[in-house]
């Protein structure tokens, strides 16, 4: 059953149209059995190698993080760093020649869907641009349905764990978290909720495991600009052991849907 007492409040939420862009501030979200509604619809991908084009291999992608996808009332619209606004069905050809690489939209993950993701230490040790082979990591394999997520429907991480890394609200993208829980403290508590039934506003989600860390939150994010320290810090703080993964650096929870729902900056979360 789970428990009344409120362990912190909603301080934010976000969701991500396009696989490796810059996402969309939310007042609400919608979470339905495959996470939350809109959220990684949309990816890109290598014609070359079939894989999905993500910025966890920064060498070839990490451009993406330069483009931000919003969802209007005619659908995902994708802007380019010069300002150009293009709908997400029309982008490929614009993307292409600003990656270097041809690339194709997809609007489902196909099964046994691929990316390529770089081991943050060689990244750090080594430069965004150095040449290593990468890790293949299958896409969503706890999550039902078709949206690109890395492993889990849900992704969220606590205020006190922003805080502990240095980064705070204001660099939270940098994490790519749906939700930002508000909570007084310790850090790294999401490190204890793998099993945890945890009550957000009108929905019920269960902890799968610590999210492990790769180069992307070092990346430039937009304007923000590259901050080894955003993986640098949890290397010497928080390395947890996550089956498939082995010991990772850590920050925030993969969440599984227990039950469907509604939730809004503000509302009560608590943990059973």
């Amino acid at each position: 059953m789970m428990n009344d007492s409120v362990a912190g409040r909603v301080a934010a939420l976000q969701r991500y149209p396009v696989k490796s862009m810059l996402g969309e501030p939310r007042d609400s979200l919608r979470v339905g059995p495959s996470g939350v509604e809109g959220d990684r619809q949309f990816a890109f991908i290598d014609d070359e190698t079939g894989r999905v084009a993500t910025a966890k291999h920064p060498r070839l992608w990490k451009a993406l993080l330069q483009c931000s996808a919003m969802t209007g009332a005619d659908g995902v619209v994708v802007t380019l760093p010069g300002g150009d606004a293009i709908p997400v069905t029309e982008a490929a050809g614009r993307l292409s020649e600003m990656l270097g690489r041809t690339v194709h939209l997809a609007d489902k993950r196909a099964a046994g869907a691929v990316l390529e993701r770089s081991d943050p230490l060689q990244v750090l040790e080594h430069g965004v641009e150095a040449e290593f082979d990468p890790v293949l990591l299958e896409l969503g394999q706890g999550a039902p349905g078709g949206a690109f997520v890395d492993l889990a429907p849900v992704h969220l991480i606590t205020t006190a764990t922003l805080d502990e890394i240095g980064v705070g609200m204001a660099e939270a993208l940098r994490y790519r978290p749906n939700i930002i829980v508000d909570v007084p403290g310790p850090p790294f508590a999401e490190n204890d909720w793998p099993g945890v039934e945890i009550r957000v506003g009108g929905v019920t989600l269960r902890g799968m495991v610590p999210t492990p860390r790769c180069s992307v939150p070092t990346l430039e994010h937009g304007n923000l600009d590259r901050l080894p320290d955003a993986v640098r810090y949890l290397i010497k703080n928080n390395r947890v052991e996550v089956p498939g993964f082995g010991p990772s650096p850590c920050a925030g929870l993969y969440a599984e849907v227990v039950s469907v729902g509604d939730v809004s900056v503000g509302d009560d979360v608590r943990v059973a």
